[in-house]
């Protein structure tokens, strides 16, 4: 889909379609009454007669409606005024979209984003014509997703191609360019987390990752199992063991400020299947586990759209990947294993994989000296079970850090909640045998997977997303979401807009 801005006024407008809203009452919005007073009130006739009350999310399409240039004009249900906050904001362009795509629409003009959109609170989060113009972008976008590369026959329909934000604004035509390449950053994100495990393999990523570099002058590095002994990092190397395909670590580097810059480092995890190893999963719903590399793919995700829309911050993503499946050659519960940090771990359950590559990336990334750190995993079904699929669980030792991660989450509308890391909890870890156990009981399990990478982080500001709830969707409309890549590009959109530093003290300790 192509995403453009349109200065014209609504009646005015030339395109196969206009879109503007109409409230509970009915009450139509000020775009939509441009057009009722051009038509001469044809609109204001069509609610009267009780055609669309203005609930949220209907909609109602109008052809050839005298006084306008457009083709159509859909009229779309905004509910409530006063209920007119980003969530509804987000359900009415949804709702314009996949309207417009079932008539066959082929381009159309947004007037949605003209409303003043209220919000829960009084924080820097104001929900300006710049935000509605990206977000109208990102919405949109995601309601026309699909994926079907590997069907043989693949279903014919005419979609909408081109959309336009109805502004003037020169700053709403610089969101509307942020949105776009969002939008490319979350469509790489969903199409390698909606490919099988059979073909998007270790090897695959780092492919992509090459391609990816290729595309944008990014600097790239692929590490073989060799490189990897050599550095040490034997927690990676245990987690491949029980596989055919070699285990990769990837490196990519953006430098788009000054070299002096310290850099912020993603970190992404990629089980590209993981079957839990020894500590074999239930059957139910396993082919979900080609989920497991959804870390990764936001990474790579968030690298694209950081690319594309060339901001000035530094850069580096590392994607350790590898499969987790049972063999003669697997780790087994109670082996022990040194990570790269020199750090001994006692194996207590081979399906707290995840960890393992991420403790000896995190390892890694002190090399690059890095400003922050933050880590994206799938990491525990333990956080499904305390926030759901809506909240992305956040830990980190820095609260400046947490707070950055947590605002840009709330404007990019992927929020996040925060969880305790405190000492407390390190307990629950102790080995009787090596330096700590991989796992910490059923206790807060999302929480002690955290104070687990938390001791690979201590030389650096760290933030740790579980994305286990919210990578992707499950049931008839299964696929991902390509979440946190939204939350990951708007903080680093913050950090080159002047407006996340990450600051303030240490918040390990209870």
């Amino acid at each position: 889909m192509e995403f453009s801005t349109n200065a014209a006024a609504p009646e005015k407008c030339r395109s196969d379609c206009i879109v503007v809203g109409v409230f509970d009452g009915p009450r139509l919005t000020d775009a939509a009454q441009a057009v009722d007073r051009a038509s001469r009130g044809r609109l204001a006739a069509v609610l009267g007669r009780g055609d669309l009350p203005g609930r949220l999310g209907s909609t109602l399409l109008l052809h050839d409606v005298p006084g306008t240039a457009a083709q159509r004009v859909l009229l779309v249900g905004l509910g409530k005024r006063e209920e007119f906050g980003p969530k509804a904001y987000r359900e009415s362009v949804q709702a314009a979209v996949r309207a417009l795509n079932d008539g066959g629409t082929g381009d159309a003009v947004l007037y949605l984003g003209t409303v003043p959109i209220s919000a829960s609170d009084d924080k820097a989060k104001q929900r300006d014509g710049a935000w509605a113009a990206m977000t109208g972008v990102v919405v949109a976008a995601d309601a026309g997703y699909r994926f079907d590369r590997l069907k043989s026959k693949k279903e014919s329909r005419k979609g909408l191609g081109r959309l336009a934000i109805g502004t003037a604004d020169a700053a709403h035509k610089t969101a509307v360019a942020r949105g776009a390449a969002l939008v490319e950053g979350m469509a790489l994100a969903k199409d390698l987390g909606n490919l099988p495990g059979n073909i998007c393999t270790p090897s695959y990523l780092a492919g992509q990752a090459r391609d990816l570099a290729r595309r944008h002058k990014l600097a790239c590095e692929v590490l073989g199992e060799k490189e990897m002994e050599k550095l040490g990092m034997g927690a990676l190397l245990a987690v491949t063991r029980g596989t055919r395909e070699p285990a990769k670590l990837i490196v990519l580097r953006y430098r788009g400020a000054a070299r002096k810059d310290k850099p912020v480092a993603l970190v992404g995890k990629g089980i590209t299947f993981d079957t839990g190893g020894i500590s074999l999963k239930p059957s139910a719903e396993m082919d979900e586990m080609k989920y497991d590399m959804s870390g990764a793919g936001s990474v790579l995700g968030t690298l694209e759209a950081v690319a594309r829309m060339r901001l000035p911050v530094n850069l580096v993503g590392v994607i350790p990947t590898c499969e987790n499946m049972p063999g003669g050659n697997a780790i087994k519960p109670g082996d022990i294993v040194a990570s790269m940090s020199g750090q001994t771990i006692e194996i207590l359950n081979t399906d707290a994989e995840g960890r393992l590559i991420l403790c000896d990336a995190l390892t890694y990334c002190e090399r690059f000296e890095p400003d922050a750190v933050v880590d994206i995993a799938t990491l525990t079904g333990a956080c499904v079970v305390a926030l759901g699929h809506v909240a992305t669980g956040l830990y980190s030792n820095d609260d400046g850090l947490a707070q950055a991660l947590l605002e840009a989450g709330e404007r990019a509308w992927d929020r996040a909640w925060r969880m305790p890391l405190w000492d407390d909890y390190q307990e629950q870890l102790k080995s009787p045998f090596a330096d700590m156990g991989n796992i910490g009981g059923r206790p807060a399990g999302s929480v002690t997977a955290a104070c687990f990478l938390s001791r690979f982080a201590g030389k650096f500001k760290w933030a740790h997303l579980d994305i286990a709830g919210t990578a992707w969707r499950s049931g008839k409309d299964k696929g991902s979401t390509a979440r946190p890549v939204p939350l990951l590009t708007t903080f680093l959109m913050d950090r080159a807009d002047g407006t996340a530093r990450p600051r303030g003290r240490s918040a390990r300790k209870a």
